[in-house]
């Protein structure tokens, strides 16, 4: 299924790519400020294997992704690679880069 809007990605699509087994170890909270018209904010807790999102900002999450609504659907729709929006300048991370690094095996990016 291909994700129309970041809202549809999060509401319907993440749930389904996400892959438990492959999140041993991780325990984070991702904030998610998506811009544009198709955008919005969310925040992601991956903890114990369980990913749990909700709509809006975290006061101190460990990671923080932006990007603007037209790449991040290219994103998560597999038209665009998370290390070339890095090294491109579409998507900007604030904490462990690392972290989200690893987060790419979970089906979250």
């Amino acid at each position: 299924m291909e994700a129309k809007t970041s809202q549809e990605f999060f509401d319907k699509i993440l749930r389904s790519k996400f892959r438990p087994d492959r999140a041993k170890g991780i325990n984070v909270t991702v904030q998610v400020n998506i811009s544009g018209p198709k955008g919005g904010d969310w925040t992601v807790d991956i903890k114990e294997e369980k990913m749990q999102i909700r709509n809006g900002n975290y006061d101190s999450p460990d990671l923080t992704i932006g990007m603007a609504d037209s790449d991040f659907l290219d994103l998560v729709n597999d038209r665009l690679n998370v290390q070339k929006a890095f090294f491109t300048g579409k998507i900007r991370f604030k904490g462990d880069i690392g972290l989200a690094l690893r987060l790419k095996d979970t089906g979250f990016l």
